[in-house]
């Protein structure tokens, strides 16, 4: 029995992972911070969607025994902050990109190692990761990749470019401008024959890219690392 684990479920695109899984029929456990400030609100969310709710602490002992005990057979890992979300949430980290973006993954890495299972891990990575970057949102990213490939467990690691849209509940201006901006370009240029930098590089929406992730995921042929022409094609089917 397929059964799902969505780590990350009231982000962006992790609610839109839970709302795909469970239009597929899938057993489907979304994560919830214990300290949410809005607890009762999400878990109404995700069980009037048929999907229950987890909510253990982040500690290896908790988290390990978790997966234990509930065995999923796909986990998603679609953990991370902003700077922005950071300084309202963590105050006193000097980086929120070490200790959320690799921190909390790593974590639920060593979870899923731990477990006596072996989970297929869908990590939500980023365009443009690769080791030896300087930049601290790539850097932490590529480590866990790293790490994901060394572990031995099923995966498929996802690099979309931008990922927004009007839908998107943390209001993000730059990036919605930026992103508009950027996808206004590509689009003239496939206007004029080049469609690979649109399909390449274009912004994808929350629930395009929860379609594509768990068609990816479920799919027996999927590659290894999808890129966003690969999420795109896999959010169309």
């Amino acid at each position: 029995m397929t059964k799902a684990f969505v780590f990350g479920a009231t982000g962006y695109t992790g609610r839109e992972v839970v709302a795909s899984l469970r239009r597929r029929g899938i057993a489907t456990l979304a994560h919830l911070r214990p300290d949410s400030s809005e607890r009762t609100r999400w878990i109404e969310h995700f069980t009037s969607r048929g999907a229950q709710v987890d909510s253990s602490p982040w500690e290896l002992e908790a988290l390990t025994e978790t997966l234990r005990a509930h065995a999923p057979t796909h986990v998603f890992a679609l953990l991370g902050t902003t700077k922005k979300r950071a300084a309202r949430e963590l105050q006193g980290i000097a980086d929120p990109y070490e200790a959320v973006d690799y921190g909390l993954s790593h974590l639920l890495l060593q979870a899923a190692l731990g477990s006596g299972h072996k989970p297929h891990v869908t990590y939500l990575s980023a365009l443009g990761v690769r080791e030896g970057t300087k930049n601290p949102y790539l850097r932490a990213r590529a480590r866990i990749e790293k790490e994901l490939e060394e572990s031995g467990l099923p995966q498929l690691i996802a690099r979309p470019a931008f990922v927004t849209g009007e839908d998107r509940e943390e209001k993000r201006p730059a990036e919605r401008a930026a992103a508009t901006l950027f996808d206004g370009s590509l689009k003239a240029l496939a206007a004029l024959g080049m469609r690979r930098p649109f399909e390449a590089y274009a912004s994808l929406s929350g629930k395009a890219l929860g379609e594509a992730l768990v068609h990816l995921a479920l799919a027996p042929d999927s590659p290894r690392i999808a890129d966003a022409r690969c999420l795109r094609q896999a959010a169309l089917r």
